[in-house]
Order: C-alpha cells, then sequence, then structure tokens
C-alpha cells in the first residue's frame, strides 16, 4: 500500500494533472481535475476544499463548504484522457471538523467495517459483486407534457432479425434468454469486452473473465476478484467507469438500468459476501453446505430484513421490473445450496474453508456500492448478534412450487414504494455502531420517494393501449 509521501512522488516525476473522484449519495462519481501544485501531504489528512452544494442529496447553498480526502492506496492512470493524469478517489470530510461527513457513502463505508471489528466478530469484510449490463448501439428517451417515450436498439437483438444493415442482414441474432454462452459470429463483442476487462486491470482492478449474459441486446457480464469492502465498492465504481467509456469509443453506450427490454432477462448483480478474524475465515463449519452458525445467522440476519434492504440495493423504480418471476430474478426470500432460484445461494466451493462464502442474488448495479455492501454487512451482523435462524433452506426449484407451496416463501418487495416502506418501519440495524445516521436514513427515504412519485405521475405509454378507449 503506498504512503502519501510515495504518491507525491510519483505525481512530481510523471503527472501535472490530478483528478479527484468522489461519489455522490445516488452512486455516480464526480470529479474535480486539479494542477499538482495544488497536492501535498495535508491532501491525504485535511483534504482538498470544494463547494458540496450542488451534489445530490447533499449540503445546502448556506452550509457548503466540504473536503475531499484523497486515499493513497485508490490511485491509477486514467486511460481515457489525452494528457496522463492520476485519478485518485476520495472520501468527504467536514472541514471545520476533520470529521467524517455523514452522508458520504465511502465514509459510510469504513464505518460499516470499523464496526465489524469493534464487535469482535470479525476483522474484515469481503465483498465479490458481479455486475451485468447491457450494451446498445443507440438508445433514445424523452418526457415532455405531451409525449413520454424511450428506444433502444442493438445490432445483435432479435428484433433486428428482418431490418436492412449496412453490410447485409446475416441473421445471427440472439433470441430472447439464450445469449448464455454461444460463441461469434453469434456473440459479437467478445474484442469490446476483452479490451474492457484490460483496461480495467490498468486501473488495478484485479480482473478475471468476462462473457456474454443471458438476454438479447448485448447484455454481458465482466469479472473480478472479491475484496474488502471498501475496495471492492471502490473496484465497482471503476468497473462502471471504464466498461462505459470504453464502449464509448467503440460508438456503443452501456447502461446497468436493471430492466431496460421487455420480455427478457433484467441485469442484477449477485454479492458474494463472507466475514474473516484475524486472517481465518468465519463462514466455514459443519453445518447446512459446511456453514459455520454465524454465517447460518448472517443469512439469517440479510432475509429478515431483505424487505427493507431492497430500498437501498435495489434502489431504483426500475429494479422491481426486473425482480418478478420467470426471468430468474430472485425473488423468493429463502436460501439454498446451489439453487439460483434462491434470494441467498451458497456456492459450492468443495472443503476449502476460505473459499466458503454465500450469494446475496436481489441486489442490481443500480445501487450505490458503498451503501449497498455496508447495509448488507449490517443486515448480516445483525443476524449474528441476534441470532436469527434463517429457517430450512430450500433445495427445489422454487419456480415449480405450486400455489399453495409457495404462499409459505416470503418474497421481495413489488416496488420501490414497498421497499421504502419497509425501511421507515426497520432500519434500527443500520443504525448500529453509528453506521448510517437517522438523517441519512430519512434523506435517502424522501430523495428515493419523490423519484417514484415522479414515475408514478407520468402516463405510461402502455396505459394508452390499455385505456385510449375507454
Amino acid at each position: 500500500m503506498p504512503t502519501p509521501q510515495e504518491i507525491l512522488s510519483l505525481i512530481d516525476q510523471k503527472y501535472e494533472l490530478i483528478d479527484l473522484k468522489f461519489i455522490d449519495m445516488p452512486g455516480t462519481w464526480q470529479h474535480l481535475t486539479v494542477h499538482k501544485s495544488q497536492i501535498d501531504e495535508s491532501s491525504f489528512t485535511a483534504g482538498v476544499a470544494f463547494d458540496g452544494s450542488s451534489i445530490r442529496g447533499w449540503k445546502s447553498i448556506n452550509d457548503s463548504d466540504m473536503a475531499m480526502v484523497l486515499d493513497p492506496n485508490a490511485t491509477w492512470e486514467d486511460p481515457f484522457m489525452e494528457v496522463p493524469t492520476l485519478s485518485i478517489v476520495c472520501s468527504i470530510v467536514e472541514p471545520r471538523t476533520g470529521q467524517p461527513y455523514s452522508r458520504c457513502p465511502r465514509a459510510i463505508a469504513q464505518k460499516a467495517l470499523d464496526y465489524l471489528v469493534s464487535t469482535g466478530i470479525g476483522t474484515e469484510a469481503f465483498f465479490g459483486p458481479e455486475a451485468e449490463f447491457f450494451v446498445f448501439d443507440d438508445v433514445r428517451y424523452g418526457q415532455a407534457e405531451n409525449k413520454g417515450y424511450y428506444q433502444v436498439d442493438s445490432s445483435e437483438g432479435f428484433w433486428n432479425s428482418g431490418r436492412e444493415e449496412m453490410e447485409g442482414n446475416l441473421g445471427n441474432k440472439i433470441r430472447p434468454k439464450q445469449g448464455y454462452f454461444p460463441v461469434a459470429p453469434i456473440d459479437t463483442l467478445q474484442d469490446l469486452r476483452t479490451e474492457m476487462l484490460l483496461t480495467m486491470a490498468k486501473c488495478g482492478v484485479p480482473i478475471e473473465k468476462h462473457h456474454h449474459e443471458v438476454a438479447t441486446g448485448g447484455q454481458c457480464e465482466l469479472g473480478f476478484r472479491f475484496a474488502s469492502l471498501v475496495k471492492a465498492a471502490d473496484y465497482l465504481m471503476t468497473y462502471k467507469y471504464a466498461i462505459k467509456n470504453v464502449a464509448r469509443k467503440y460508438g456503443k453506450t452501456v447502461t446497468f438500468m436493471p430492466k431496460p427490454l421487455f420480455g427478457d432477462n433484467g441485469s442484477g448483480m449477485h454479492v458474494h459476501q463472507s466475514i474473516w478474524k484475524d486472517g481465518q475465515p468465519t463462514f466455514f463449519g459443519g453445518g447446512y453446505a459446511d456453514l459455520s452458525e454465524s454465517a447460518l445467522h448472517y443469512i439469517g440476519g440479510l432475509l429478515r430484513h431483505a424487505p427493507a434492504l431492497l430500498a437501498i440495493t435495489n434502489p431504483t423504480t426500475n429494479s422491481y421490473k426486473r425482480l418478478v418471476p420467470g426471468f430468474e430474478a430472485p425473488v423468493n426470500l429463502a436460501y439454498s445450496q446451489g439453487n439460483r432460484s434462491a434470494s441467498v445461494r451458497i456456492p459450492l466451493t468443495g472443503g476449502n474453508p476460505k473459499a466458503k462464502r454465500m450469494e446475496f442474488r436481489c441486489p442490481d448495479a443500480s445501487c450505490n456500492p458503498y451503501l449497498a455492501f455496508s447495509a448488507m454487512l449490517l443486515a448480516g451482523l445483525d443476524g449474528i448478534k441476534n441470532r436469527i435462524d434463517p429457517g430450512s433452506p430450500m433445495d427445489v426449484d422454487i419456480y415449480e412450487l405450486s400455489a399453495e407451496e409457495k404462499a409459505h416463501v416470503p418474497s421481495t418487495p413489488g416496488s420501490l414504494q414497498e421497499a421504502l416502506k419497509n425501511l421507515r418501519a426497520d432500519h434500527d440495524f443500520l443504525l448500529a455502531g453509528g453506521v448510517f445516521t437517522e438523517d441519512f436514513i430519512q434523506t435517502w427515504i424522501d430523495y428515493k420517494s419523490k423519484e417514484s412519485l415522479d414515475v408514478n405521475i407520468r402516463p405510461h405509454p402502455y396505459e394508452f393501449a390499455l385505456y385510449y378507449d375507454v
């Protein structure tokens, strides 16, 4: 891990410009580029001042002074800038007190790790997200008083089997739900994904794989190695940044929107997680699927709090168009060994204790990863502390159960409004250790409630098909 002095020495030798990146409350990277003369050792402790009044969900204009504290362990040369520029990820502090800003997602994530240590349950929490996305050739959308529309297009989309194309329509299209894993010429995105993956590596992300995903229309996934909570969130933000910018270089566009296509699989973000203590895994044991008692209680906490948790891990109205039966989406709040129809899956890892983990399959990549990983950790820790029983595992295909049998299996919320209602009623587990604050939770609920209302008050195109002639 480099020291601030080593980073300053690197800057002095190679870089004129430094790009400071930080994440806002909804989950988008913001940035400020400064000349190297503006960076010194104090930048890594007191931070670099900026105006926070225009950042979503943050300060008012009469209390807008904030500071970005540079993290020497989150640096890489930005591959998308013409002039060599060092990118540094930052956390936000209150400049008058030097304390972490209570609405800074990255600061919240660090507090979550600090709280884990304080409980004595573990010293490290590892997260491995698997974020899916779509690659489109064209996207158009708009909303006005008298119209509202969207249109996405992909040359590999099955709906384009009959259209005229520049080089002739060669017919190599992916049918709905058949995108996993055909070779070329059906899979047309191999070289694009390869460049995305290798670009991520240049940014310091430990890469593993890439492949086409189940849906038509350019659904893909790239894989990177798990990491500690804050670092895993840093990696995911770098992942999204690299993928979107490489796609733009190819004249394409990427979206992590969970359900941009009707009638085909949506994009999720399955999140593998485990707790270690003093360098040793704690989730391996003699219970079901070789899980320890604490791992089962961790799962119990996730399942107990999932209806509220999804307001943070699935924070868009579009998220709940993915969480519907029939598209491999984990709508059932149950756990199982290897069963992908359950919301919690225990991957088959053999007898290696270090590989033992659980996978929460509900989240999607529209979330803010620092908040989502922190919230999942706190739900799991609440399960361990209160010895929450996850119930019996469900090793059958839940989708094939009868209606009577399914009635006994809890399900995910049906809308963002419902998830926010659950969060309002159940968020004490997020306040443990002062990780989240009541102010943050209320701000989040208010912000997302307005988002939900803004969608609900607008006419939907399908409503015209249903009701225009009533």
